[in-house]
């Protein structure tokens, strides 16, 4: 059954390697169908791969190889939420060794542009917490960092 709500996202030609990269590398994420093109379009010609349906982490997607005319912004991102320091650096590096960058506040970019909020749940429970001494600690910690320290974020919490 096709999804009712689909995110569509644009490339430049890399949408099935794309499509690969977080399929290997998020859980319970995989590549479903490529379609070519049936016939000639502004950035491509009939046969090229025009669209490829995956999963990332569940949520339904669709890669479009759209041509150079839009890139991607910080104005949308995958928030992927992890368990502990060992997945938060699994998923951090593996996006960031990948050809990705790094930004602040645990977000990062993958190769293709695309930004990634990779947020431990320490984290999203710290500055969300009811007493805002904590959630204020949280937060300041939270805004030193790249990549998010676990230790550091419960050590904040704890005061």
């Amino acid at each position: 059954m096709v999804s009712k709500n689909t995110l569509c996202i644009w490339y430049d030609g890399t949408a099935v390697d794309a499509a690969n990269f977080y399929a290997k590398t998020f859980p319970n994420s995989a590549v479903g169908p490529i379609h070519r093109a049936p016939g000639d379009f502004p950035s491509g010609r009939k046969g090229d791969v025009l669209t490829v349906e995956f999963t990332v982490a569940g949520i339904p997607c669709m890669g479009l190889n759209g041509g150079p005319a839009f890139k991607h912004s910080e104005a949308f991102s995958f928030q992927i939420a992890t368990e502990d320091q060992a997945e938060t650096d699994r998923l951090w590096n593996a996006i960031v060794d990948n050809g990705g960058q790094e930004s602040a506040c645990g977000w990062c970019k993958d190769r293709w542009g695309l930004s990634w909020q990779i947020t431990p749940r320490a984290l999203i429970e710290g500055w969300t917490d009811p007493d805002p001494a904590v959630a204020k600690r949280v937060f300041d910690a939270m805004m030193t960092m790249r990549k998010i320290d676990v230790a550091a974020i419960e050590a904040a919490r704890r005061g």
